[in-house]
């Protein structure tokens, strides 16, 4: 019987794992510099959760079951809702804005292809309560940070506003159904079907064709100027347009500026931006990294409001998530010819039986300082210590040796230089702090 791994699903080496988790831990270093608490949810939820959300239709494409109660079960397919579940259950009454972030796996059946896998990861967070420009500009100020900090080369971050889009269709009378579905040809960017599908709709020629010009307009401020020139008799679309304006004004105080200009900046406007689902009600915001072809969007996220959905109170939040996958392929893409970084600082080598009892010491003491450090289990012979030690990527051996010890000596070598020292064994932590 072959064994091999389920379909969709990937297996981490170490060097891939030491990559994600270097990745991880910046992320986290820089959301909570921002004031956002971690959280955990369950990897499974009620099916109920996520077909309130999204519709019956969902469920084909989740790892849905009944449990040994005969519940219906799913595997989690993305984190939103379940922060949205969690805040209803434990936090209506907490002080807001709540800020909370996560990372974790989540699962979908959809056929695997190159970036796209039933077992996936998000690295996101929520701003539950706090729908205001402000609270706009310092997610997106994040995202971007979160970026600069990984060295990320060649990102966009792109911003729109349903307001705008929204409030165009409302006032032509085009609401409902209608609506959900104009949004979503425009989020998949299916332009053609999108002009048939205006034709089957109640919509005057004029607005279908402000809808087409808008989606396609991308820039800095004066794409707001434009549209406001088309829509100056609209009202809804004037307000999104104030409130889109002051945010971008807001962008400026959060060290985002020259938007649109692609020497200076990598945030630009973009109108086309749908995100196809009916909860988001305000700004929404998309990071590519275009070098990665079909799979180049890395994050999305926005305004929205979830909560009442659910049945809750009627509370805004503003939200993103990075696909942590996407992410990586993008950060490791420019990296392929790089070197990895070594895990073991130094090796303890023992060189005969007699020795290993002061090796396993001298490795503890080193590891109890916080010094990645292996020593010798397999009892190799000498020969073979220190290409062993070389392939672990050690900068520095310590060979101890009977003779050496019998005058309470090792011998320090560094593996880079092929210098030795001798040191004395009650000396070994001092020596190597002071060559770090």
């Amino acid at each position: 019987m072959e064994l091999s791994r389920p379909r969709g699903t990937r297996d981490f080496l170490f060097e891939e794992m030491k990559q994600r988790k270097q990745v991880e831990a910046t992320l986290k270093k820089v959301f909570e510099t921002y004031a956002y608490e971690e959280i955990k949810t369950p990897l499974f939820e009620n099916l109920s959760l996520f077909t309130m959300k999204s519709g019956e239709e969902i469920v084909d494409q989740l790892y849905n079951f009944k449990d040994k109660s005969d519940r219906e079960i799913t595997l989690r397919p993305e984190l939103t809702a379940p922060v949205a579940r969690l805040y209803m259950n434990e936090m209506q009454k907490s002080p807001k804005p709540i800020k909370m972030y996560y990372y974790g796996s989540c699962f979908r059946y959809e056929r695997p292809q190159k970036g796209r896998y039933r077992q996936f990861w998000q690295f996101g967070c929520e701003m539950i309560g706090g729908k205001t420009p402000e609270a706009d500009a310092e997610i997106i100020a994040m995202a971007s940070q979160s970026l600069e900090e990984l060295n990320l080369q060649g990102y966009e971050i792109h911003v729109g506003h349903l307001g705008i889009l929204r409030g165009l269709l409302k006032e032509a009378d085009v609401e409902g159904p209608d609506q959900d579905q104009i949004m979503a040809l425009i989020d998949k960017g299916e332009l053609e079907e999108l002009q048939n599908y205006l034709k089957t709709v109640n919509i005057d020629e004029d607005t279908a064709h402000v809808l087409l010009m808008i989606i396609e307009m991308k820039g800095g401020s004066e794409v707001l100027e434009k549209v406001r020139e088309k829509v100056s008799d609209k009202k809804l679309v004037i307000e999104a347009l104030d409130e889109f304006s002051h945010l971008i004004d807001t962008l400026n105080d959060f060290g985002i500026d020259n938007i649109g200009d692609h020497e200076n900046n990598n945030v630009v406007i973009n109108l086309g931006i749908a995100r196809g689902l009916d909860y988001y009600s305000g700004m929404v915001f998309e990071i590519y990294v275009p070098r990665l072809g079909a799979q180049k969007q890395i994050c999305g996220g926005g305004t929205y409001n979830l909560v009442e959905i659910f049945g809750g109170e009627k509370v805004e939040s503003t939200g993103f998530a990075f696909g942590f996958d996407r992410l990586m392929n993008a950060l490791m893409h420019d990296k392929k010819d790089e070197k990895p970084v070594p895990t073991i600082e130094v090796f303890v080598a023992p060189i005969s039986d007699s020795t290993r009892n002061k090796s396993f010491q001298i490795a503890q003491q080193l590891r109890k300082a916080g010094i990645p450090t292996e020593v010798d289990l397999a009892r190799k012979k000498f020969k073979k210590l220190l290409s062993y030690a070389d392939r672990l990527g050690a900068n520095k051996v310590i060979l101890v040796g009977e003779r050496d010890l019998k005058e309470g000596n090792v011998t320090i070598k560094n593996m880079e230089t092929g210098k030795q020292d001798s040191v004395q064994a009650d000396k070994v932590l001092e020596h190597i702090l002071d060559g770090r």
